[in-house]
């Protein structure tokens, strides 16, 4: 388990973005797979009670199935972007099939961010991509959708690795309800206490 990506990668892909340099206390937040309208209302309910922003990387055919959900993601004003149309993992997808599954996506969401489901996506990919899309990565990942993990585990994970700049994944999914729901207000309250923003690209 590693919950912070390793700086080579950084070096080894640096037009992908893995952490903000900011002066200041400043925490991106992320959201993948949503929207899931159990699970996203309540996301948003919480950020409101911390006058947080995130950016909800969402999936294509989720915005489809739920767009009432997806429209209240962004008339709280929050940023949204790509997560390709199915969850596609980009290592097992042919390149011309991946991209054209997050233009789909696009038809949808309509965003210049995307982010990789798995993180995992080949150079090939990231050269017909990154012309019209920035690639957000992250830099600490909380894990809250491993089931083997307590609720607990994955707060101390979220808190411990997290500083300033750092871009923070969180999952709006049904796998992932029982620890996000608890990690994320507890984890917001931390970093309020000690003066942090949570703030998107927009």
């Amino acid at each position: 388990m590693r919950p912070q990506t390793p700086e080579f990668l950084h070096r080894f892909f640096p037009k992908m973005l893995w952490k903000e340099n900011v002066t200041g206390k400043e925490i991106f937040l992320t959201f993948d797979d949503g929207p899931n309208p159990k699970i996203t209302p309540k996301v948003l309910n919480i950020l409101a009670q911390f006058e947080a922003k995130a950016c909800f990387f969402c999936v294509g055919d989720n915005v489809r199935k739920y767009p009432e959900t997806f429209q209240q993601v962004k008339d709280a004003d929050h940023l949204v972007g790509n997560h390709t149309f199915n969850h596609l993992k980009g290592w097992r997808t042919p390149t011309q099939q991946y991209v054209e599954n997050v233009k789909l996506c696009d038809d949808l969401v309509q965003s210049r961010f995307f982010r990789p489901p798995y993180g995992r996506i080949k150079p090939a990919q990231v050269r017909a991509l990154q012309s019209d899309y920035q690639i957000i990565m992250w830099s600490v990942i909380t894990y809250d959708y491993d089931s083997k993990l307590t609720a607990e585990a994955c707060l101390d994970i979220a808190i411990s690795k997290t500083g300033p700049g750092d871009i923070v994944v969180f999952h709006d999914s049904l796998k992932s309800e029982k620890n996000m729901l608890f990690a994320l207000p507890r984890f917001l309250e931390h970093f309020s206490k000690q003066g942090y923003r949570f703030r998107t690209w927009k």
